[in-house]
């Protein structure tokens, strides 16, 4: 019996993180600073985050989140990036190299291809993420409006943030399968290193942060030399 509290405050906790993440636009983009839609709607119900961290979804998706949680709704975050119009990504494919990062980088698999083949995007299945930007060597992939100027949830719909949701965990699902030839190895540097939790987050949240620099450089135009 002393356990039942515990048990009910649980199921709460994770019934609040179902119903944020539902409401998130699923775009799987990590600019909230989390390595996914899930890990940030765990963050917000555990109210370690606020509700002001999702570009994708703008101000209507900071009202949705405020509707939910009952917290004020506040200014979207500009540290994590601001409310634009829908991007899809495009790859030059006379430039692509067939490096095949950008599809490991891509969480909804949207990119097809085989290494030192061309790849391709397949638009429908994009979220313009920009994760598969700052991973290409050679600079071929460009985000390209797709909205016009309908931007947050008036340019996306629950039917996309379904599809991004159901592929994504598709592909989290087969990750690490692929990656299963390398476990032995990881299990050994982890008992040479045995990191902690803080540092891996850290390592992460660092690599993020790094990524999402590296895309806004890019879409920023260059500075004006002074005549």
């Amino acid at each position: 019996m002393t356990n039942q509290p515990i048990t009910h405050a649980a199921t709460a906790l994770a019934d609040l993180a179902a119903l944020i993440d539902a409401a998130l636009p699923q775009t799987q983009c990590t600019r909230c600073g989390y390595p996914d839609c899930a890990a940030y709607a765990r963050a917000i119900a555990e109210e370690a985050a606020p509700i002001n961290q999702c570009p994708p979804g703008g101000s209507e998706g900071v009202a949705r989140l405020s509707a939910i949680t009952g917290r004020p709704v506040m200014p979207l975050s500009v540290e994590h990036g601001v409310e634009a119009p829908r991007a899809v990504a495009f790859i030059d494919e006379a430039w692509c190299i067939g490096c095949t990062l950008c599809i490991k980088a891509c969480p909804t698999d949207a990119i097809v291809g085989s290494n030192k083949m061309m790849h391709t995007v397949i638009e429908p299945y994009c979220t313009g993420c920009e994760l598969c930007i700052p991973v290409c060597p050679v600079d071929c992939i460009q985000l390209d409006n797709v909205s016009g100027a309908a931007t947050g949830w008036s340019a996306w719909s629950a039917p996309l943030a379904q599809q991004a949701r159901e592929r994504y965990q598709l592909h989290r699902a087969r990750v690490p399968l692929e990656d299963s030839d390398n476990v032995e190895t990881q299990s050994s540097q982890a008992a040479l290193t045995q990191p902690t939790a803080d540092t891996a987050a850290t390592t992460r949240q660092a690599a993020i942060a790094a990524a999402m620099e590296r895309a806004r450089q890019r879409r920023s135009p260059p500075a004006q030399s002074p005549i």
